[in-house]
């Protein structure tokens, strides 16, 4: 499964209009904590295809979004449910943790 980098541009149709539930990871190339985030995001997407969707914002090339969802540290996940966020993790996650996050 692929994760999705998510733009302003294509953020509605592929969180908040889909049915499966959405995890979004905020996140930065300088971000130490973020970069530990990223194998357990690529080995949580494989675990989840056809179930979830595993997306991720660039927040210094996306500001709007991260204004939008008042992102304050990163890395921040938040999982969306039908297009409102049920849950909201800041920091490196373990994959067992996402994945409950998820309801998986």
């Amino acid at each position: 499964m692929m994760i999705h980098e998510l733009t302003i541009k294509n953020f509605d149709d592929i969180v908040l209009k889909n049915e499966q539930p959405v995890l979004v990871d905020f996140w930065a190339s300088w971000c130490a904590p973020c970069r530990r985030v990223a194998p357990i995001l690529e080995d949580l997407a494989f675990d989840v295809d056809g179930m979830a969707v595993i997306g991720k914002i660039n927040v210094d090339e996306e500001i709007e979004l991260a204004n939008r969802y008042q992102v304050m540290s990163i890395p921040t996940l938040m999982v969306f449910k039908n297009g409102e966020i049920s849950e909201v993790l800041v920091g490196v996650q373990s994959k067992e943790t996402l994945k409950l996050a998820l309801d998986l």
